[in-house]
């Protein structure tokens, strides 16, 4: 299917493993160009030589940084359009949790959690939709703005509270600047991805040591009875990010296999 994305560009946080580079990787093989960041200089360029394989050095670029920092957001967004071009998309796949579980949580967790989370997903689609809302209406035609969230944001789940507190706000928070960009013409969206196992992720760390009693419980909450992988949670990025999803923004599309109840 033709998504009409070649050569828009395309801005991709947290894109070193897992996910961010999933999706990545996915807009470079439909024709875009691709900014992608991440905090590690090591594991970024790994990420960026392996993308250039795949759709030439000159339509991926890595630019280091911390996406909870304005400023560093603001550069990796100069820089990316400044070698790239006019941002068609940002893809804010920031945060992971540290907080632990139960309410014996401290300050600093908390304040971590709403930090890499929330407020870097945040910061990253003001500045994004703020590049896009002063251009032209012709020339800002089709842009978006995608959120990663997760179910933990969806349903109780019995994960940390501040992490399912901070993806749920980043689902409301994608409804709300939906309402506000929509009559401009700008979508904004959000994944809230399942359990999704990749090399490297949270899943393969937790499941290593008792394989079968993990796959017991898949088997029990998830309708498709596996994991989900990486490249699911990107196809449907791609298609939130083409014209093909163009009368859909504000939603939170739920990628989990069924586990949602």
């Amino acid at each position: 299917m033709e998504l009409g994305l070649r050569d828009k560009v395309i801005f991709v946080a947290g894109a070193s493993r897992g996910i961010g580079r999933a999706i990545a990787e996915a807009f470079l093989r439909e024709g875009a160009r691709a900014a992608i960041t991440g905090r590690t200089a090591g594991s970024l360029e790994e990420a960026r030589k392996a993308m250039a394989a795949i759709a030439g050095e000159d339509r991926v670029i890595a630019v280091t940084g911390d996406m909870t920092r304005s400023a560093d957001i603001a550069g990796a967004l100069d820089e990316a359009e400044a070698r790239l071009g006019p941002l068609h998309c940002a893809v804010a796949n920031v945060g992971i949790g540290r907080a632990p579980l139960g309410i014996d949580v401290s300050d600093d967790d908390w304040e971590a959690d709403i930090a890499q989370n929330f407020t870097g997903t945040m910061f990253l689609a003001r500045d994004a939709l703020k590049r896009m809302l002063a251009r032209p209406p012709e020339q800002r035609a089709g842009a978006s703005v995608i959120m990663i969230s997760s179910i933990a944001g969806v349903d109780a789940m019995g994960t940390a509270v501040p992490y399912a507190a901070t993806k749920a706000a980043i689902n409301h928070a994608g409804t709300a600047l939906a309402k506000l960009v929509g009559k401009d013409g700008l979508r904004v969206n959000v994944i809230a991805p399942g359990n999704i196992l990749f090399p490297g992720g949270s899943w393969e760390k937790i499941t290593s040591s008792r394989p079968d009693a993990w796959q017991r419980w898949i088997d029990r909450e998830v309708a498709l009875k596996r994991f989900g992988r990486v490249e699911e949670i990107a196809d449907a990025a791609l298609w939130l990010a083409s014209d093909r999803a163009s009368f859909v923004t504000g939603a939170t599309i739920v990628v989990d296999g069924g586990q949602v109840r």
